[in-house]
């Protein structure tokens, strides 16, 4: 995978406009990159205990990606066994690191934590596995590793 520059998050308010934007279906398109995937998804988890992310976060991101333009469906749009693996990932992550650090402190150092990497899944799926129609659609575990 083509290495990327890690965008950052400045303060905790700019990773509450990622989250606040997502569940608005306000933020700009060119604005919803990995990093703020991963945001958005550390910041629910810490943040918004009313919002159950395994159940929710499926319709939260389809219905974004349909107010920005975008399509789910077989081959473009949410996917949900990238999402359900981040998501568990993340509540991993966030059960390893202090519970006191600032919001901004949690992302950033999910960031440049493994499993905050664009390619970390595809440590535990192969390709074709991955990106098939069938972990698109619903949850597929990983072959690769557990």
């Amino acid at each position: 995978m083509t290495e990327h520059e890690i965008r950052y998050f400045f303060d905790d308010a700019a990773v509450r406009h990622v989250g606040e934007g997502l569940l608005a279906r306000s933020l700009p398109k060119a604005e919803w990159t990995h990093e703020a995937h991963l945001a958005a998804c550390l910041w629910l988890l810490t943040e918004r205990p009313d919002i159950n992310v395994e159940r929710d976060l499926p319709a939260i991101i389809s219905g974004y990606n349909e107010a920005v333009g975008g399509v789910n469906d077989a081959t473009q749009g949410y996917h949900h066994t990238i999402t359900l693996t981040y998501v568990a990932a993340i509540r991993g992550f966030l059960a390893a690191i202090r519970d006191d650090l600032p919001l901004v402190e949690k992302v950033n150092a999910l960031l440049t934590a493994p499993e905050g990497r664009r390619d970390w899944a595809l440590t535990l799926y192969s390709r074709d596995r991955l990106f098939s129609v069938q972990a698109r659609l619903g949850y597929l575990p990983p072959d690769l590793a557990s």
